[in-house]
């Protein structure tokens, strides 16, 4: 989502034992900048929606975690729907969305 509207730059590595209680991780810090002027060529309400209820459900395919969304038979034979959402990239989700509102009307 974040990738949809901001550019983002890795800084550096923050290690654990700069936090209290310590995580077994090391952390790290970004910097994001808005894109200036940008607006998805989709529903954007919808495109929320969909990059949300694929990730509620991270390790199953598009096909089984989207199934509240009543895609046509047709539309779910669509090879995008085998992936995982964590495989697809932000333009992958804008054309994802796009299918599924035309799928709508």
């Amino acid at each position: 989502m974040v990738q949809a509207f901001y550019e983002a730059e890795y800084l550096f590595t923050v290690p654990p034992t700069v936090f209290n209680p310590p995580p077994k991780v090391n952390s790290g810090v970004l910097r994001l900048r808005r894109k200036e002027n940008f607006t998805l060529p989709c529903n954007e309400k919808l495109f929320f929606s969909v990059v949300k209820t694929g990730f509620q459900q991270r390790r199953k395919t598009l096909r089984n975690s989207l199934k509240s969304f009543n895609l046509s038979d047709n539309l779910k034979e669509d090879t995008i729907f085998d992936l995982r959402p964590e495989q697809l990239t932000v333009e992958q989700f804008i054309e994802l969305t796009q299918k599924i509102e035309a799928n709508a009307v």
